[in-house]
């Protein structure tokens, strides 16, 4: 059996949305295809305030909002940018019966706000951003990674 990787992290604290926006942007110059977010945190944790920054770091001028009625919205940027809200979802498998998840994705980012919904679906390779904090607190950002490949995320977050 292989070893386990060790998890790597880096957290950000944020006071207000436009910071967590421009974390985000930050981050968005080290996307690469194929790249999948899973945005973790409350409701009201800032999971869309990130999306919008990074958004906007990839170059799209398109209001982004959360997709949470239509699950999946798509942008153009210098990356294409697949926006997936599961909030509404029980579990992964509504996700993938619905076909939420494809090739397509293959070819630009996939930023998805409640990921833990997929559970074991989830595959190794992800940065996993979990905002914590609410309302008008500040927001505790933690970038975490088990991939050496998203290690580039930790650092352009530095």
């Amino acid at each position: 059996m292989a070893p386990h990787p060790a998890t790597s992290e880096f957290v950000v604290m944020t006071d207000a949305p436009e910071a967590t926006r421009s974390l985000a942007a930050r981050l968005a110059a080290a996307a690469q295809p194929g790249d999948l977010l899973c945005l973790i945190g409350d409701l009201g944790a800032g999971k869309t305030q990130f999306a919008k920054g990074f958004a906007a770091g990839l170059g799209i001028e398109d209001v982004v909002a959360s997709p949470t009625f239509v699950l999946m919205a798509e942008y153009a940027g210098w990356l294409p940018l697949f926006h997936l809200d599961l909030y509404r979802l029980a579990d992964a498998s509504d996700a993938l019966a619905g076909g939420l998840l494809d090739e397509r994705q293959l070819a630009g980012v996939t930023l998805v706000e409640w990921a833990e919904r997929l559970g074991e679906a989830l595959p190794t390779a992800r940065l996993d951003v979990v905002i914590d904090g609410t309302g008008d607190e500040p927001r505790r950002i933690a970038l975490r990674t088990d991939d050496a490949g998203y290690r580039r995320y930790l650092e352009a977050a530095a």
